[in-house]
C-alpha cells in the first residue's frame, strides 16, 4: 500500500512538474499581449476575481485527466482486445494498436486533430443541452473570462467528453505518443482561445479558432452563447451552422444567468449535483 501511495505521489509530482514551466510561460506571454490587445480592457488576469479558483483547475486537472485516461484505456484494451497482462497493457499504451498505429506520427496527429474535433463539436452541443449543461455551466462560469480560464471543467465533463474523446482514438489505434507531442500544443491553444485579446484572426479565423471566435461562445445564449462549439477548427460551425463572429463587433460580457452560481473550486464541484 506504501508502495502504491509513493508511486501516486511521484506521478503527481512529475505531472505538476511538467505543467509548471507551461504554466509559466504563458503567463509571461498572455501578460505581455493582453497589454497591446486586450479585447476587454481592465485589471489583468492575477487580479481577476476567481483566480484561486481558476488556479485549482489550472493545476488540478491534468492531474485527474492523465489517471483518467489511463484506467480507460487499460479498461478498454481488456475488454475490446483482451490484453490483461501488465507487459501487454504497457506495450499497448506505449505503442498503439492496430492499422492506425503503423502510420507515420504526423499523419497520426493530423489524423488524431480532425478526429477529436469531430467529436468535441458534438459532445459540445451534447453538454449546452438541458440535461448536460449543469456540468458545463462550471466552464462558462468565469465572468471575467482570461487564458488561466481554459481548465475550469468540471470532473463528470472532463471524463465524459475531453478524456473520453482522447480514450476513444487512442482505443482505434493512434499511439499515445501523439498526445505526448501535442499535449503542450493543446494546453497552449486551448489558453489562446481564452485569453482576453481582440484577434479575429482575419482571413484565418474559419480556418483555427482564435480569442475572439472562442469569447462569444462565452456570451450570453442570446448573443454567441450557442454558437461557436468547435474547439480547433471553425469549419465545423461553418458546415453545420454554428459558426457567429459579426464584423466589427467584439464581445464583451461572460458568464452564466445564475447570479448566485458558487464561486469557490470546491462548491463548484458539488453544485451540479445539488440541482
Amino acid at each position: 500500500m506504501a508502495d502504491e501511495l509513493l508511486a501516486f505521489v511521484v506521478n503527481v509530482g512529475e505531472t505538476f512538474a511538467k505543467n509548471a514551466p507551461i504554466s509559466l510561460a504563458l503567463a509571461i506571454a498572455f501578460t505581455i499581449l493582453t497589454s497591446f490587445w486586450a479585447c476587454n480592457p481592465g485589471r489583468p488576469w492575477w487580479r481577476k476575481s476567481d483566480i484561486v479558483t481558476d488556479l485549482c483547475y489550472w493545476f488540478f486537472i491534468p492531474v485527474l485527466a492523465r489517471y483518467l485516461r489511463i484506467g480507460m484505456l487499460i479498461v478498454g484494451a481488456a475488454v475490446l482486445f483482451q490484453i490483461t497482462t501488465a507487459d501487454g497493457l504497457i506495450a499497448f499504451y506505449e505503442n498503439g494498436h492496430g492499422p492506425l498505429a503503423r502510420l507515420s506520427l504526423p499523419v497520426q496527429m493530423i489524423i488524431f486533430l480532425i478526429g477529436e474535433d469531430i467529436i468535441l463539436y458534438w459532445t459540445h452541443r451534447l453538454f449546452h443541452g438541458r440535461r448536460m449543461w449543469r456540468y458545463h455551466a462550471v466552464h462558462h462560469s468565469s465572468e471575467e473570462l482570461e487564458w488561466i480560464s481554459a481548465a475550469r471543467f468540471h470532473p463528470a465533463e472532463l471524463f465524459l467528453r475531453n478524456v473520453s474523446a482522447d480514450v476513444i482514438l487512442l482505443l482505434a489505434g493512434i499511439s499515445p505518443n501523439v498526445l505526448v507531442v501535442l499535449g503542450p500544443l493543446t494546453i497552449a491553444h486551448s489558453a489562446f482561445v481564452h485569453a482576453n485579446l481582440d484577434w479575429t484572426l482575419g482571413p484565418f479565423k474559419y480556418v483555427i479558432a482564435g480569442p475572439v471566435f472562442h469569447r462569444w461562445h462565452h456570451t450570453a445564449a442570446d448573443r454567441g452563447g450557442e454558437k461557436n462549439f468547435a474547439s480547433t477548427f471553425p469549419i465545423l460551425d461553418m458546415l453545420f451552422g454554428t459558426f457567429y463572429m459579426p464584423n466589427g463587433e467584439l464581445p464583451d460580457h461572460y458568464g452564466i444567468a445564475e447570479r448566485d452560481y458558487p464561486k469557490t473550486f470546491q462548491a463548484q464541484l458539488v453544485h451540479p449535483f445539488t440541482q
